[in-house]
């Protein structure tokens, strides 16, 4: 399998095989028949987290909605699909996801293992919508969990990091479909979040704020508003003392705003303004690193004082860092398990040993503030640290051994972080 890489390009998987099943039926063989085996989504992490020795299985191909149910409010899908294609098809039924992550590109399977998020002061991560998921276990069994049926397991089970087994089916709750206004803001001084972060964050139904950490200043604020029915909303020339742009913006200073949701304060559906970037566009070439850090959203200001200190070390990596909120959740393996929590998010240019040297004295910057990783992105904190920072970590490391106890679905980073085995 030599040349298979991730997204990114700085990760290349060591499988020998990859095998893409059409259906539960042929999952269940590979699984069967193999003896170790990791699950791929749409290839978005930029770490090991997804990496086997021996065979990889790629959902790519079960990518179906199978059923929707207005009654419950719910939808079925097949776990490989793309949140991009999942939400055109609930817009053309009247009906929504709660929240969307920046890139539509990923699969919904890969973002809810590791808990990947999306925006806004309300609104969970995308685990959080989950109500019922299928899963094909170590011996080709299935079993099936649900929210209500299996409470003792259920919020563990959810953000699995790929161990418990290849999760074909997802039950995912849904909202009627809803309009949105976004509108991009240029250069809000850093002061202005000492005393106004909350109100800032609060303003809208979803706000990132984006730094390329040369000058203590956002760059950007991107200001994401629902509407009303029939509303076409109005859009304030200030924010926070910072001006509309008076054209498209993207993230990255000075690159083509082509590939980015509409803005100027042009109303939509949900589905085409939550994500910043289109559907119909790669985003970027893909040759960058990622890395993410969630801290308690009170202490917010104080964690990017921290990084502040850090600026002149910080931008030379940098594309861009983006900050934004998630609501808190009571998912084990969430950074967001608890706490109402910050996203600080760093966009690294493809250079990865010197990003690797710096991102300790990030960590060491963050640490009173108890930031968790992102588990598909860059960081160095030992497994230790980890667990201190997790405190339902024992508790998930016994649904995968009650799951999976001869290891199929482990790998050299679930054994360092999570079952406390060097690789």
């Amino acid at each position: 399998m030599a040349n298979h890489r991730n997204w990114a390009g700085n990760y290349e998987y060591r499988a020998s095989e990859l095998l893409t099943p059409g259906s539960v039926q042929e999952v269940q063989q590979a699984v069967a028949s193999r003896s170790r085996l990791k699950v791929l989504g749409t290839r978005h992490s930029f770490n090991g987290i997804a990496d086997s020795g021996e065979c990889l299985l790629s959902l790519q191909n079960m990518n179906k909605v199978i059923g929707l149910d207005t009654a419950a409010g719910q939808v079925t899908v097949e776990a490989g699909i793309r949140y991009g294609e999942l939400s055109r098809y609930l817009h053309d039924h009247g009906y929504a996801l709660h929240n969307l992550a920046s890139l539509p590109h990923i699969s919904v399977v890969g973002a809810i293992a590791t808990a990947t998020h999306g925006s806004g002061d309300s609104c969970g991560n995308l685990a959080t919508a989950v109500s019922a998921m299928e899963i094909v276990k170590a011996d080709g069994s299935v079993v099936r969990l649900s929210r209500d049926q299996h409470e003792d397991i259920w919020e563990g089970a959810v953000v699995n990091l790929g161990g418990l087994g290849v999760v074909t089916k997802l039950t995912l709750d849904i909202v009627p479909a809803f309009q949105i206004s976004q509108s991009v803001y240029d250069d809000l001084a850093f002061e202005r979040l000492q005393d106004h972060f909350d109100d800032i964050t609060s303003s809208a139904y979803s706000v990132s704020l984006f730094t390329d950490w040369k000058q203590p200043a956002f760059n950007q604020v991107w200001v994401k508003q629902k509407l009303e029915d029939g509303s076409s909303g109005s859009v304030a020339a200030e924010f926070f003392g910072c001006r509309q742009a008076d054209a498209n913006r993207h993230p990255v200073k000075g690159y083509p705003a082509d590939s980015c949701s509409p803005q100027l304060g042009v109303p939509g559906p949900s589905y085409e303004r939550l994500p910043h970037f289109r559907m119909e566009f790669t985003p970027s070439a893909g040759e960058e690193l990622q890395s993410e850090y969630f801290v308690p959203r009170e202490r917010a200001y104080e964690a990017l004082c921290a990084l502040d200190r850090l600026r002149e070390r910080i931008a030379p990596l940098l594309y861009v860092s983006e900050v934004r909120t998630v609501a808190k959740d009571s998912l084990w393996m969430s950074p967001c398990c608890g706490r109402d929590s910050v996203g600080i998010h760093f966009t690294w240019k493809l250079n990865t040993d010197s990003v690797l040297q710096l991102l300790p004295f990030i960590e060491e910057a963050l640490a009173p503030f108890e930031a968790r990783p992102h588990w598909a992105k860059l960081f160095t904190m030992p497994a230790a640290r980890l667990e201190a920072l997790y405190d339902k970590l024992p508790d998930f490391r016994e649904l995968l051994l009650q799951f999976d106890p001869e290891g199929k679905f482990r790998n050299d980073y679930l054994n360092r972080y999570v079952m406390k085995a060097q690789p």
